[in-house]
């Protein structure tokens, strides 16, 4: 056993608790954007408000595993190496800046829509594209990193692949986050 093999080792490691916390908030949002009342909502949106404190341990020990590896055998001035640090930078500044940010958002519309039936506001507001898009361009460009990692690409193809994650994410985030097909219908919707 050698210390570049523990340090990967952690790196790995760093990666499943990452995409573990990711996973769990995958289903919160799904149950948030089926809740009916706001008995539904707070499970689920307490649970996410806790997997915050999760993501930067990740992204610390990605970062820090990678840089050791990076200067142990490969060199900073590779590729597929500074663009997945392009990536991670992105993955860092959207949890914090928009996904958590429109998590409070919704915590004070579920607040003020206080018990009982979910209101109009709420239920949009479980469906904002703040907390959808960071969630699934977070893992899709995670998943990129990882390909790139894997496949060690030129510049380029590393910053294609990321693209293409990113985009892939908006695209499943903007279906996933649509009003689910037993929302309540409000009163001044006409009924088709």
């Amino acid at each position: 056993m050698d210390t570049y093999h523990v340090v990967l080792y952690l790196h790995l490691l760093s990666l499943f608790v990452g995409i573990g916390a990711a996973s769990i908030l995958m289903v919160c949002t799904f149950h948030l954007r089926t809740a009916h009342t706001l008995a539904d909502a707070i499970p689920w949106g307490s649970v996410a408000s806790k997997l915050g404190r999760v993501f930067p341990i990740s992204i610390l020990g990605l970062f820090a595993t990678g840089a050791y590896m990076t200067s142990d055998i490969w060199t900073w001035g590779t590729s597929w190496i500074w663009v997945s640090i392009v990536g991670l930078a992105v993955v860092t500044v959207q949890g914090p800046f928009v996904a958590e940010r429109a998590g409070h958002k919704l915590g004070a519309a579920l607040q003020e829509n206080g018990p009982g039936p979910l209101g109009e506001h709420a239920r949009q507001m479980t469906r904002q594209r703040g907390l959808w898009i960071p969630e699934y361009t977070n893992l899709a460009l995670v998943l990129g990193i990882v390909w790139n990692m894997t496949q060690k690409p030129g510049t380029a193809s590393a910053f294609a692949t990321l693209l293409i994650a990113y985009a892939v994410g908006v695209a499943i985030a903007l279906w996933l986050s649509r009003a689910p097909v037993d929302a309540p219908v409000s009163a001044t919707e006409p009924v088709s």
